[in-house]
């Protein structure tokens, strides 16, 4: 018998290992994700140092801040915390893209 939310009435402890497992599977696709995202990143901070251009691109963080609050309340993700997670992310590429700038 099913209830809420995919909740079934077997074992908790079945069920717990179940969901667990399912959430270590997602922990490492989203870790092999952003490792491709930084893997593309680099070559964009690469290709800007060696066009001279600047580490940081406001217009660009805007519109992509834009459109993962919009992605996020489509998934059904607080757009708020999707905003957190990539200026984490967008801060963390610009602090690779100084230091390709600066040769290090």
């Amino acid at each position: 018998m099913r209830h809420s939310r995919g909740v079934t009435d077997q074992d908790p402890q079945t069920e717990l290992a179940r969901l667990r497992g399912t959430i270590d599977n997602i922990d490492a696709a989203l870790v092999h994700l952003l490792a491709e995202r930084f893997k593309c990143t680099q070559q964009v901070g690469e290709l800007k140092a060696r066009s001279s251009l600047p580490p940081a691109d406001k217009a660009r963080e805007e519109s992509q801040i834009t459109r993962l609050r919009s992605l996020a309340t489509d998934a059904g993700l607080d757009p708020v915390f999707a905003e957190k997670f990539l200026n984490f992310i967008i801060a963390e590429v610009i602090h690779h893209h100084e230091r390709i700038a600066e040769g290090k």
